[in-house]
């Protein structure tokens, strides 16, 4: 009798876990879809209308006036606030806050205004946080236990975030690995792994979804020159990261001490620098994506500074309010800046804007496994030893710095480190 309950308990929760990650896997992979082809669209308007660049600040009122108005909510008298963006499902699956419902649709137009006016962001921001609003409905409308509270929104993560880039497995990962360094819940891999590919077909095989290519024209040699060189160029593209997310939040903190925590005025003022800053450079290169130019580093010659320019104008865009992703701009700054550096190196330019792209990411995020899988996935298998190792080195050489100050500590990336555990990023980044 007691097998026959425990079985049922068994298979109960299993087909609860598919249930539950194919549903909330099929919602945001078709909402994903809408955000990739609504991002395109408006993408194409913005650099056909050069004007609109005009009217980015204006765009950052809407935007602050929206969170300010609909973004907060109370809950026994703690303040969760959909501002907190990526940060807030983080604190969600960790059990501190509670993920807004409303909050997928706040991001999603707010990721519309900043992709049509030129302000410098990503996607995945926009998916991941609408996954967690959706799971977190999911766990309302089923009433859900606590635990499986979590591994839902987890869930949530995974689908958003291998339907925006079309990597199911590192999908899967990512959304176990986005919220603690040095621990994963691999209890969570079912509905993870469920809702990630459910997700990433959903937008691709029903909607049709096309995502980008970048090609690795020509992978090195095995050689132990070639392996110090990657290793050289990961700690390179690791600073890279560290400089990226040590501006950022510096412009958040500043921008909320001299402007009182004002949505509304800090993202005006930045979307000012970041009108003047184009006007300055005479182009709309580094506003936007960066698509264009992403792709254009694979390929051939692109400004030695674009890498420069890219980390300053998504710092100043995302640090005064403005929403969006921060995988592509990480992208596009590792992938100029291996182009950067690639007849310096003497490696392949396709191989080096690669190697930039995944490893600056791999810092940045604190994702190294999700990071090797994403190559994988990208690129189709090739130069996997280069990659793997070029993720280790740039998570580890990356300290503890991340996009999100949420991440918790349990334990810290190696015994160089002398970091206590159970704390955040925000905490170290505070008080080293």
């Amino acid at each position: 009798m007691k097998t026959t309950v425990k079985y049922m308990n068994f298979f109960s929760v299993l087909g609860q876990w598919i249930f539950l990650g194919s549903v909330i896997g099929i919602i945001v992979g078709s909402l994903t879809a809408l955000l990739l082809e609504t991002n395109d669209y408006l993408g194409e308007v913005r650099e056909g209308t050069g004007w609109l660049i005009f009217l980015l600040p204006l765009g950052g009122i809407v935007i602050g006036y929206i969170y300010m108005t609909y973004g907060k909510v109370y809950l026994n008298n703690t303040l969760h606030n959909a501002a907190e963006s990526n940060n807030l499902v983080i604190e969600g699956v960790l059990g501190k806050k509670k993920v807004l419902r409303r909050m997928g649709p706040i991001v999603y137009f707010g990721t519309f205004i900043t992709v049509l006016f030129g302000g410098s962001t990503g996607r995945e921001g926009a998916a991941v946080q609408m996954g967690g609003s959706v799971a977190e409905a999911m766990n309302r409308l089923f009433k859900v236990n606590i635990l499986d509270n979590k591994i839902l929104l987890m869930s949530g993560i995974s689908a958003g975030f291998g339907a925006a880039f079309g990597a199911p497995i590192t999908g899967a990962i990512f959304g176990m690995e986005m919220t603690a360094l040095g621990k994963m819940k691999f209890e969570a891999i079912i509905p993870c792994l469920v809702a990630s590919f459910s997700s990433h077909y959903t937008s691709t095989a029903i909607w049709g979804v096309k995502h980008e290519e970048f090609i690795v024209q020509t992978v090195p040699e095995l050689s132990m020159i070639t392996f110090a060189k990657v290793i050289l160029a990961s700690m390179i593209f690791s600073l890279l990261s560290i400089s990226y997310c040590q501006l950022r939040h510096g412009i958040k903190k500043v921008s909320e001490k001299y402007l009182k925590k004002n949505h509304m005025k800090r993202a005006f003022v930045g979307e000012l620098i970041i009108v003047a800053f184009t006007l300055i450079i005479g182009s709309q290169d580094y506003n936007g994506r960066g698509l264009d130019m992403l792709e254009q580093s694979f390929k051939e010659d692109v400004p030695p500074f674009a890498f420069l320019a890219k980390l300053v104008f998504t710092a100043v865009t995302l640090g005064t309010g403005f929403v969006g992703g921060e995988a592509i701009p990480l992208f596009f700054m590792g992938a100029t800046l291996g182009n950067a550096i690639y007849s310096y190196m003497d490696l392949p330019m396709s191989f080096l804007a690669a190697l930039g792209m995944i490893a600056a990411f791999s810092g940045g995020a604190n994702t190294p496994i999700a990071a090797f899988l994403l190559a994988m996935e990208m690129f189709h298998g090739k130069g996997l030893e280069f990659f793997f190792v070029a993720c280790l080195v740039s998570y580890i050489c990356s300290g503890h710095h991340g996009l999100w100050p949420s991440q918790m500590i349990y334990e810290p990336k190696s015994r160089l480190y002398s970091i206590a555990n159970a704390e955040t990023i925000e905490y170290v980044e505070k008080n080293k």
